[in-house]
């Protein structure tokens, strides 16, 4: 079980830690994304702060293992905020949203059974 812990947390970890750098370093996609979903392009740098609190909540999460599950859970509140968004501005290609939706609901499975707090 702590194989699959480690890997979900590290991948879901990795990924978002990635997003957080794009929207810091004002990448093209996730400003492309502000446009479309009519978020204003100054949030992207807090939206990026909260993505990197989160990835970085994961891999605290070895060491203080509550702290993992409750950075899990913010990124999925966080990713239920960016569907709303897309469904505020009628956008439903949501395969992008899906995969960054899907690995925190994955490391909160994981994290919750591992720790025995499911």
């Amino acid at each position: 079980m702590f194989a699959a812990y480690l890997v979900v947390v590290i991948l879901t970890s990795a990924v978002n830690g990635l997003a957080a750098v794009a929207n810091f370093i004002g990448h093209e996609y996730p400003k492309s994304q502000a446009d479309k979903l009519r978020v204003p392009r100054s949030w992207m740098r807090p939206l990026g702060a909260l993505l990197a609190a989160g990835a970085l909540g994961l891999l605290a999460g070895f060491a203080v293992p509550a702290l993992g599950t409750l950075a899990a859970a913010g990124l999925v509140l966080y990713f239920l905020g960016a569907f709303c968004a897309h469904l505020r501005v009628r956008d439903y290609q949501l395969g992008p949203w899906a995969v960054f939706f899907c690995l925190p609901v994955a490391a909160l499975a994981v994290s919750s059974v591992y720790h025995g707090t499911w």
